[in-house]
């Protein structure tokens, strides 16, 4: 079986996080996706002095590159014309930047019908905060993600990862392929637009609930549950370590009771049910991290999972990248970049288990492809591409 999208052509004038990794999951899906970015880079590679930085090797995997000079006119005239032939643009500038260089959508679409255009922008297309530049940490603070991050004793924090980048792109991904299939339908393109905000949103669910249900919970919770709806829902420190464990039902509890050696307190009141436990949440917790802490974090987890309690031990971005569970997943790759030499790239989540994942290849040095893609896209000669990089448009 080939993969899904083998015969889509994608233009990904993306950069930093969001659009390049709507473009990266496109490429793993089978698209063509030549990345387009300036003749000194996008602003990712800002990030090192010299050579590849790592983030960009990591999204843009399976891709052609090409460099090219948007500001002039034979830039947008060489644009116009890549555009002629794709199915897929994607951009996620600040909003209206396409538009005054003369690229946006109208005009775009007037030179190809078919073509669908994704744009992702902070705040989406209309609303009164649209014209706002964002980037995530700006998406985190203004959608309540800071507000519900950290100890309830603390000021909000932002998280770890960035949601509002890859929650968008993600949901770019979605919409791009809704829009292929109603292409199917009608022959017509279309505008795709994501706004990060409106992505990420939907994740503080909990959180979202809980306004209706009990309004005086804080926002913030620290490790237990975002609703206070859970117990016990925590992590636990245990002799060299932490981990985690939920009890998503009473069995679980019961099983945790005889785990941990308690069976004196299955059948007590203050335990019996969620609600209970949730209502005697600190005598909770301190009966689990009475066990964990005397324990090294493998037995704690061996000794959990025998008895299927949900547990997952907290492990480092290290033991992340060494993860046996992803390597034999293709969910990391490990590959030998010409510029970043060996490193381990993000691989395809989306599996297809009756065709073999995707090859994963190392992303493009800066105008790898530019002699390729005009060649053989455009038909311009080595004198031509030569004027044009003498010229400062590639």
């Amino acid at each position: 079986m080939e993969q899904p999208l083998e015969d889509i052509e994608v233009l990904d004038v993306g950069q930093i996080y969001n659009g390049p990794y709507c473009g990266l999951i496109l490429s793993y899906l089978g698209a063509d996706v030549i990345k387009v970015e300036p003749p000194f880079g996008e602003p990712l590679r800002s990030r090192v002095e010299e050579g590849e930085p790592e983030e960009l090797v990591m999204l843009n995997s399976n891709k052609k590159g090409i460099t090219l000079n948007l500001k002039s006119e034979r830039g947008k005239n060489i644009f116009k014309s890549l555009a002629t032939d794709v199915d897929v643009i994607i951009e996620n500038f600040s909003l209206g930047t396409m538009e005054k260089l003369g690229l946006g959508y109208e005009t775009l679409s007037s030179i190809n019908p078919e073509l669908i255009y994704a744009q992702g922008t902070g705040f989406g297309r209309t609303g009164p905060k649209k014209d706002r530049l964002a980037m995530d940490l700006i998406v985190q603070a203004t959608s309540g993600v800071m507000d519900v991050t950290g100890n309830p004793d603390q000021d909000p924090m932002k998280t770890g990862i960035a949601p509002g980048d890859f929650f968008g792109g993600i949901h770019l991904v979605s919409g791009i392929l809704a829009a292929l299939y109603a292409r199917e339908q009608t022959g017509s393109g279309q505008l795709v637009e994501v706004g990060m905000y409106d992505a990420v949103v939907p994740s503080l669910l909990s959180q979202l609930a809980i306004q209706y249900r009990d309004p005086s919970i804080p926002s913030r919770t620290g490790n237990r549950h975002s609703a206070m709806a859970k117990a016990p829902y925590n992590s636990y420190k245990t002799k060299d370590g932490f981990i985690t464990i939920i009890c998503a039902s009473d069995d679980h509890w019961q099983d945790l009771l005889k785990v941990i050696g308690r069976e004196d307190l299955l059948g007590d009141k203050r335990f019996e049910t969620n609600v209970d436990r949730v209502d005697n949440i600190d005598k909770v917790d301190e009966l689990v991290k009475s066990w964990t802490e005397d324990l090294e974090t493998d037995t704690v987890e061996e000794r959990l999972l025998d008895r299927g309690i949900p547990c997952g031990t907290v492990q480092t971005i290290q033991e992340v990248l060494n993860d046996p569970h992803l390597q034999e997943r293709n969910s990391i790759v490990k590959l030998n970049h010409p510029e970043a030499g060996e490193i381990k790239v993000p691989g395809s989540p989306i599996k297809f288990p009756e065709s073999s994942d995707v090859a994963v290849e190392p992303s493009p040095t800066k105008g790898e492809h530019n002699e390729e893609v005009l060649h053989s896209r455009l038909g311009l000669s080595e004198t031509e591409i030569e004027e044009l990089r003498s010229d400062g448009v590639i």
